[in-house]
């Protein structure tokens, strides 16, 4: 019988996956305090098990080292940042994973942030929760408008359906080309610096690694659009926010929305309070719907698994 563990908190978090897990797996061990553990108290938790279904935790060498019956993990979610494929595959430890179980919650999320930033959303509620009354202000229809995606992956891809009827221009800057998806939606690959250039409304959709870590930084913003909107729904720390936060305070951009930060949560009370400013918690992923269809997936990674190799999809 193959012993679980669900160290991670949103899983444990959902009865309909508690169920649905031991209905295949009675011996299974539940975060039950829902909350993060420390190293010793992971490695402890995760002793004696086969299979592991893990959240934000990262797993080193001195753990794994002492985990010898560990066989399989699962990373709930799709980031990959916290999973080194090379330590796995050194302690023959294989990994389930499947893209884009939650690519529509993230894709709508991305939908909201370009309607309320072009209306002002944000700052006029602000306002007006504050006591004051503002006269109407002057926004765009997101109809029509340049949107660029950096990433065309599962959440770009689902980006572009929804954007469909809105018959906006659709720009995509991916190292993978996909030349039958773009005729069939009309989306123009570009390479970064036109799609930096171009776009009302610029869009990431890319993992973290070391080649994504600051890409946007002070020298790329400063070429984006005086006008444009900057969104991140995917990982922190593409973005260099000090960068982003002189851009939108001094109005060399007119606008961001961040689900995600380099540090969670995010400290910098001058760029969460920038009038031209919209955050969420990173809760790109956070609908029902793609909280069970990512359990549903880490339960079946339990038997559907492979042996991680680095530079081989998923990994870069």
């Amino acid at each position: 019988m193959t012993r679980v563990a669900f160290p991670s908190i949103s899983f444990c978090q959902t009865d309909i996956l508690r169920a649905e897990t031991l209905a295949n797996y009675p011996d299974t061990r539940f975060n039950e305090e829902q909350r993060r553990m420390n190293d010793d108290e992971l490695v402890a938790f995760l002793s004696d098990r086969d299979a592991a279904i893990i959240g934000l935790e990262a797993l080193t060498t001195e753990m794994l080292d002492q985990l010898p019956k560990l066989k399989v993990i699962f990373r709930m979610g799709v980031g990959l940042d916290n999973v080194d494929p090379a330590l796995l595959r050194a302690h023959g430890i294989r990994m389930g994973w499947k893209g884009g179980t939650n690519r529509r919650s993230v894709a709508e999320l991305m939908i909201a942030f370009s309607i309320c930033a072009l209306r002002h959303v944000g700052p006029l509620f602000a306002e007006m929760r504050a006591g004051k009354r503002p006269r109407h202000q002057m926004g765009c229809q997101l109809g029509g408008r340049v949107v660029g995606l950096y990433g065309c992956g599962y959440v770009g891809k689902e980006v572009v359906r929804l954007l469909q009827p809105w018959d906006c221009k659709i720009l995509a800057c991916d190292l993978r080309d996909f030349p039958a998806f773009y005729r069939e939606h009309g989306v123009e690959a570009v390479s970064m610096d036109e799609l930096v250039e171009r776009s009302e409304i610029l869009s990431l959709h890319i993992p973290l690694d070391d080649s994504t870590r600051e890409l946007y930084g002070a020298e790329v913003l400063n070429r984006m659009r005086r006008d444009a909107i900057f969104i991140n729904t995917c990982r922190g720390g593409i973005i260099d926010e000090a960068a982003l936060k002189e851009r939108l305070l001094d109005g060399r951009l007119a606008a961001a929305c961040i689900d995600a930060f380099a540090v969670e949560p995010p400290a910098d009370d001058e760029l969460l309070n920038a009038p031209n400013f919209l955050c969420t918690p990173h809760i790109g992923g956070s609908a029902v719907e793609a909280r069970l269809a990512m359990g549903r997936a880490a339960i079946d990674g339990i038997e559907d698994n492979f042996l991680p190799e680095p530079g081989v999809h998923p990994f870069t």
